[in-house]
């Protein structure tokens, strides 16, 4: 999936386009016990209280792609035959009206989700989209339409203990201590299947959410998809960092990957906007270390060592591997924080023998806030 696709799919969870007529799903305490079950008309909640249900199916659509979202994808034996494939078609096919299929999948995520200990809520929702047609220049025509986008979208919420507080009671008009309420916070973790893919359904692909990037409860998604687990964010910028300290040894200087921090950045920045994920090759990189002068061995030792950490030709998130915010150069107790653009501004010398981090001062000089000359 895309941004676009992204985007069309969260404007419906709104009360009056959304076509979810019901929300299921059900409450586990901190012993993986089911406490209570969920089965609600969202037609006959007041209106706030749908909002909130339908705010909190939405979350699982929002983040990075490669990030928060994730692609799973299915092999063609799972599709064809497997129980992880076969109860996620049986949970959208159902329209999620069995109640034993739900069942048989909120057992599958208490046997495995790990959530340290606390309580949590299982979302579950079904949705019909009457797809509009798109024409050739782009527009959507609202009342032309090609086909109906079946899927179900599903998110784990932690609830957790509010604090007591005074509370003003009409009746005695006094302020009493009120009990602490069981509050559920945004999404964790969630999924969306099947994939919205062309503007079509693909039961080879779901669509992961992971609230944290680094966190992405690999143990959920091998119970519920039972797939490769995809690297998180941090792993594959930990991946790729190795990859060029371990390959370029002493050639990695700080102006090598100041020239690869930098052309990856521009990559992102001229991306801005385009609905399509960005990616580069472990070969595209390994130009931009050949432009550095980096030796045509230590950058093939690059690229297969990226090919054994990612798999050969693998298309890699430019945001996955460096940070675009910023660039911070360590050295012992000292840091230095630059903006990307700025990082040129960052040398290195050996002075008498010692090695320096050199930065020109200009104007303007100031000490915790306080100008200095």
């Amino acid at each position: 999936m895309n941004q676009k696709e992204i985007s069309e799919l969260r404007r419906r969870f709104r009360a009056d386009k959304s076509a979810i007529s019901r929300i299921y799903g059900c409450y586990v305490n901190c012993n993986r016990e089911i406490v209570s079950y969920l089965d609600e008309s969202l037609g006959r909640m007041p209106q706030e209280e749908a909002e909130k249900y339908l705010g909190l199916l939405k979350k699982t659509l929002s983040g990075t792609l490669g990030k928060n979202l994730i692609d799973i994808v299915f092999s063609t034996r799972q599709v064809m035959d497997s129980d992880e494939h076969r109860l996620l078609m049986a949970l959208r096919d159902s329209e999620l009206k069995d109640g034993e299929i739900r069942e048989n999948f909120y057992q599958k995520v208490i046997d495995s989700l790990d959530m340290e200990g606390s309580n949590y809520l299982i979302l579950l929702a079904h949705d019909a989209y009457d797809v509009p047609h798109r024409g050739g220049d782009g527009e959507v025509q609202a009342d032309a339409s090609e086909q109906v986008f079946s899927y179900v979208v599903c998110c784990v919420c932690p609830v957790k203990d509010g604090k007591a507080e005074l509370s003003y009671f009409p009746g005695e008009n006094e302020f009493h201590n009120t009990l602490p309420r069981q509050l559920v916070a945004p999404p964790e973790l969630g999924f969306l299947f099947p994939a919205f893919d062309d503007r079509a359904a693909n039961i080879y692909n779901a669509l992961s959410y992971s609230r944290k990037a680094d966190e992405l409860h690999q143990e959920f998604l091998d119970a519920v998809f039972h797939t490769e687990p995809p690297m998180s964010a941090g792993e594959q910028r930990e991946a790729f960092q190795a990859a060029l300290t371990q390959a370029l040894e002493e050639a990695c200087s700080l102006e090598v990957v100041q020239a690869v921090h930098e052309q990856l950045t521009d990559r992102i920045e001229q991306h801005k906007g385009d609905p399509e994920p960005l990616a580069v090759t472990a070969r595209e990189v390994g130009n931009i270390l050949q432009s550095c002068g980096v030796e045509e061995e230590k950058v093939a030792a690059f690229c297969e060592s990226c090919g054994q950490q990612f798999g050969e030709g693998a298309a890699l998130s430019p945001a996955n591997l460096i940070d675009c915010r910023r660039f911070e150069v360590k050295a012992g107790d000292v840091t230095v924080s630059l903006s990307p653009e700025q990082s040129y501004l960052v040398e290195t010398r050996i002075i008498d023998g010692k090695k320096y981090l050199l930065i020109p001062a200009g104007e303007g000089v100031e000490v915790n806030g306080m100008p200095v000359t």
